[in-house]
């Protein structure tokens, strides 16, 4: 700092990653890391954690609706205060879509098991995930269909969640990535 309390010219804005001397290249590979680990604990845990027929309740997937939402709108906080706030995006979005398509995998599975013929054929897990990815990638239909009317009810809604996720949720991610570089470059920061 100079005597009029600034600091000198091309010092990076206190509070900064930049300032405390975190490089991005370091971040970037902790960020990874993370991601591969969240991604490895859900696939796991879906694949591993006993599902039964009482967990097809609709209070259950709106329950695990709410708790991904409230997850995403954590990660967005988390971005708004970050160093590396197009980083933390990218986190928040291997941590939230993962957790939202493995929650209507495991729905597509449970309402299969509870009420068989609710789709052309029977669904392993590994199959109830397929399903739900390509509900998601909207690349359509061949061999899995919904042939009850609760499942096609529940694929509808997966739908809709995929157009909000994908419109409104990258606009969210965008506005807080936008938030925190503006932050950043102003040299303020969230007092939080």
């Amino acid at each position: 700092m100079d005597a009029t309390g600034s600091a000198p010219e091309g010092t990076p804005p206190a509070g900064t990653a930049a300032s405390r001397g975190v490089r991005p290249g370091r971040a970037a590979l902790v960020v990874a890391l993370r991601c591969l680990t969240t991604i490895t604990i859900l696939v796991t845990a879906y694949f591993v954690l006993p599902f039964t027929r009482r967990d097809v309740d609709v209070t259950n997937l709106v329950l695990g609706l709410s708790a991904v939402t409230a997850v995403f709108a954590l990660q967005i906080r988390s971005i708004t205060r970050s160093d590396h706030p197009r980083l933390r995006a990218v986190e928040a979005l291997t941590t939230t879509m993962p957790l939202f398509l493995l929650l209507y995998a495991a729905t597509y599975f449970v309402i299969e098991e509870s009420a068989p013929g609710s789709f052309s054929e029977s669904l392993t897990r590994t199959d109830a995930l397929y399903f739900t990815l390509t509900v998601f990638s909207t690349v359509g239909f061949g061999d899995i269909v919904a042939r009850t009317e609760p499942a096609r009810v529940l694929v509808m809604t997966q739908m809709v969640v995929n157009i909000l996720a994908v419109g409104v949720a990258t606009r969210i991610l965008f506005g807080a990535v936008e938030a925190a570089v503006r932050r950043q470059t102003s040299g303020t920061r969230d007092p939080g």
